[in-house]
């Protein structure tokens, strides 16, 4: 079984308004679409991990079979969002630990994810599976369960980035059919670059 971990705690600065996950995006929103891909993937139980503008999130988040997590230490950055969702994870083989605001990424994608994990996992206990499309790194990322501590511990602030660099010889990546997992929304120009012909 695989956990999935959404990131959908952070303070979107650099959108500079509104919260992005709340923004409209074909016929709900960002969050809502993203949620809609991962529970039709169905990967595995998704807890989704809120903090910023809490009150607003979480009623959307109840709508889905999920579970919903707050991180009372949001804005310390999102490493702590990541322990947090760890934490309430059921035990499983692994966690893709994925963000809110990419609602580009289909239920197929993530299927293609969590299925290249298992088979990876299956010969490496300590597997890790990153996408990309062209040369460029993308998310979700996938860490195996033998990571928890690892994760649980990790004192960068934003991300596990020194995680997989310590651990390159277990990381196998997945080249990516589009650039959806590539298309995260921080900026106003990000979100309009979404309905762009």
């Amino acid at each position: 079984m695989l956990n999935v971990i959404l990131l959908a705690a952070g303070r979107g600065l650099r959108m500079g308004g509104p919260n992005k996950l709340l923004l409209p995006f074909r016929d709900s929103t960002v969050l809502e679409t993203t949620l809609s891909a991962l529970c039709a993937a169905d990967i595995g139980p998704v807890v989704v991990v809120t903090g910023h503008q809490r009150a607003l999130i979480a009623p959307v988040v109840a709508q889905y079979p999920v579970q919903e997590v707050f991180n009372p230490d949001f804005q310390s950055g999102m490493t702590s969002s990541i322990q947090a969702g760890v934490r309430a994870a059921a035990a499983g083989q692994g966690y893709m630990i994925g963000l809110a605001d990419m609602p580009m990424i289909t239920a197929a994608a993530y299927r293609l994810l969590a299925e290249r994990f298992l088979s990876h996992a299956a010969q490496d206990a300590r597997a890790i599976v990153l996408p990309r499309f062209g040369e460029t790194k993308g998310n979700p990322v996938i860490f195996a369960a033998a990571y928890r501590d690892a994760i649980l511990r990790h004192p960068e602030p934003e991300g596990c980035r020194g995680i997989v660099q310590a651990n390159s010889t277990h990381v196998q990546w997945l080249e990516m059919p589009d650039d959806s997992v590539l298309s995260d929304l921080d900026t106003p120009e990000d979100y309009d670059a979404l309905f762009r012909p």
